[in-house]
């Protein structure tokens, strides 16, 4: 068995891949670039293909099954990059990765108090040594009506640790959790977006949840509202955001992904003139901080994602169930 790797990292998940290769007697090879017409011949009798979200769309599914690829593990949670229904009717199987969710779920929280008690203007001022207090008083989140969409996890992760700071937490899934009982109240969604002082968002990518952020959930909301995403950008309308932070209906976002991102997020840009209105206008906000998708991103998790692609095509070559395998 062979795997390739597109866009593996030498800097932090090539060690592990070295470490799981021989843990599993699973061969690779790699290239720190996406998949694309150069080097897409890389997979040549390899018998899986692991990539991080990007293209994988109709054309590359239908390439790397002409070169007999079987497998295509994503080392990610979310594997909306890939065209499953092409995937399904060539019986190329796809898995997805999981890792501890405190990763994810604590940046959230970090997000919400920055955006509480504007850390962001706070450290820029200070930077030009204006050390005035005027414009910076925030609020104390244990004050706070904080509304959880999603209590998968990473939701449920979320919940129990806001817990502790005193807040009222109100929770919106169409599959009720007991645990999260405990801590938070499930209400409606509606009832979430006219009650909530913060929002966070912890749902998946699917074609229920496109947009479930619309301009008609926005005008529910409470005015000032704030705004965390460090789920998947599709779940916002961009442009209806743009106009609920201009309006002042929304007062502040924290976005860890973003719409139309791939592309710009996890690549060197520097220098570039990058062609992205949405971005552009949402930098311009003093009360918007962007993240290029970096709330998952410490060492456990980077090693759960390389250690779940080996597992993974570790489970397929013996024939036995996987638990990584989406459909």
């Amino acid at each position: 068995m062979k795997i390739m790797f597109y866009s593996l990292r030498p800097f932090d998940e090539l060690p592990y891949a070295e470490k799981f290769r021989k843990e599993y007697g699973i061969d690779f090879a790699w290239t720190a670039d996406y998949p694309n017409a150069d080097n897409i011949s890389l997979a040549e009798g390899c018998d899986a293909v692991s990539s991080t979200p990007c293209d994988m769309s109709k054309a590359y599914v239908d390439a790397f099954h002409e070169m007999g690829v079987k497998y295509l593990p994503c080392r990610s949670i979310g594997y909306d990059h890939i065209d499953m229904q092409e995937a399904g009717r060539l019986g190329m199987k796809v898995s997805n990765v999981s890792y501890a969710p405190g990763g994810v779920a604590n940046y959230s929280i970090m997000m919400m108090l920055m955006l509480l008690r504007k850390m962001v203007p706070i450290l820029k001022r200070a930077e030009v040594q204006d050390f005035q207090l005027k414009g910076k008083m925030g609020r104390d989140i244990s004050g706070c009506t904080v509304g959880v969409i999603g209590t998968g996890r990473i939701g449920r992760t979320v919940i129990k640790s806001l817990s502790g700071f005193g807040c009222r937490i109100l929770a919106y899934d169409p599959y009720q959790n007991e645990e999260v009982k405990k801590y938070a109240e499930y209400v409606s969604a509606d009832e979430l977006l006219t009650q909530s002082d913060i929002i966070t968002l912890h749902a998946p990518a699917n074609a229920a949840n496109y947009h479930i952020f619309s301009r008609e959930a926005f005008a529910k909301c409470r005015d000032g509202v704030l705004i965390v995403n460090a789920a998947r950008g599709a779940l916002i309308d961009t442009d209806a955001l743009i106009d609920a932070l201009e309006s002042g209906k929304v007062g502040g976002a924290a976005l860890d992904v973003l719409e139309h991102e791939a592309g710009l997020y996890y690549y060197n840009r520097e220098g570039d003139v990058i062609r992205n209105d949405e971005m552009s206008i949402l930098r311009s906000f003093p009360n918007v901080i962007l993240s290029p998708h970096t709330a998952f991103y410490t060492d456990d998790a980077v090693e759960s994602m390389v250690k779940g692609i080996f597992e993974s095509v570790d489970c397929w070559g013996r024939g036995i169930p996987n638990p990584h395998e989406v459909h």
